[in-house]
């Protein structure tokens, strides 16, 4: 008996919403991305662009002092809150909160980031959510410390094998089966929505789980994960927690599968901002004039 199922065009169909024709800035959702470290500094970037692709209206991007001139040179889409330290500070967190000129509707946390110690994470954290603001984790914030915090209460964790292991102290086999019982159990066990990526990417909130097969190789390139963790925390400005992730991985798949087509195996991640705006195209509809009343 299949205990998941697979993510299709008439699904992804079937989620999408029409876009209200009379919305204004900001109600197609606000979010926030933290991230970056004097290292990586390009994969908060990468996020908050795929953000903004996906259809939301203002991203506001958290980096490290150090990063600035060059992220602002990068594109003039992005919002930058540059914090002062090249890690995640107790000061750098309450600063970057008093600073925020709008309510986050979802927020993203840890692409690229340097987390040394887990309290001011776990206070931002803490924060947005009595903010309630909807979380997406990702990368250097997938720790144990943060579990207690974002357990039962719709957060989506987005870990490759390594770090699921980190996170929950189970490592994933590579067969699917076995995995997709870890991830379910895991999900159901601490109240998350989790994104186990891979060749076989899989979602889960403990009750459905969903699998969406990796397009191509050429997504092996890095960044890919950074784009995926943008998109779903765009979508999550807008959508429900579950649907929100299998819109990012469907439509990072498709994106990535169009520019190898293109390309070959010569994919970098940035390639994917420009295309996901083609295949995100073909979703589009316009909530209509009768759907006003």
């Amino acid at each position: 008996m299949k205990d998941y199922s697979l993510v299709d065009d008439d699904l992804i169909r079937k989620i999408v919403k029409p876009r209200d024709i009379f919305s204004r800035k900001g109600d197609n959702g606000i979010a926030l991305v933290v991230g970056g470290s004097r290292i990586y500094h390009g994969a908060p970037l990468l996020s908050s662009l795929a953000a903004l692709r996906s259809g939301t209206d203002l991203v506001y991007t958290a980096i490290p002092k150090i990063n600035l001139i060059s992220s602002r040179i990068f594109s003039p889409d992005l919002i930058i809150l540059p914090f002062p330290d090249d890690k995640l500070t107790t000061g750098s967190v309450r600063r970057l909160l008093n600073t925020l000129p709008k309510k986050i509707d979802a927020a993203a946390i840890g692409m690229g980031l340097n987390v040394s110690k887990s309290q001011p994470l776990i206070l931002l954290i803490q924060k947005l959510l009595k903010d309630e603001s909807h979380l997406v984790i990702d990368a250097g914030a997938l720790i144990p410390d943060i579990l207690p915090d974002i357990s039962n209460n719709e957060t989506i964790v987005t870990p490759h094998a390594g770090e699921f292991k980190r996170l929950f102290g189970d490592s994933p086999t590579n067969n699917l089966s076995e995995q997709i019982e870890l991830v379910s159990r895991k999900a159901k066990e601490f109240g998350l929505i989790i994104v186990l990526k891979g060749h076989q990417n899989i979602v889960s909130d403990g009750e459905e789980t969903f699998v969406i097969e990796r397009t191509t190789p050429s997504m092996t390139v890095g960044g890919t994960g950074d784009i995926l963790s943008g998109l779903i925390t765009g979508f999550r400005t807008k959508y429900g927690s579950v649907h929100s992730c299998l819109l990012g991985l469907f439509f990072n798949g498709q994106a990535a599968l169009r520019l190898s087509n293109k390309i070959g195996f010569h994919m970098l991640a940035s390639d994917l901002l420009t295309e996901l705006a083609y295949v995100m195209k073909e979703y589009d509809t316009l909530k209509s004039l009768t759907d006003q009343s």
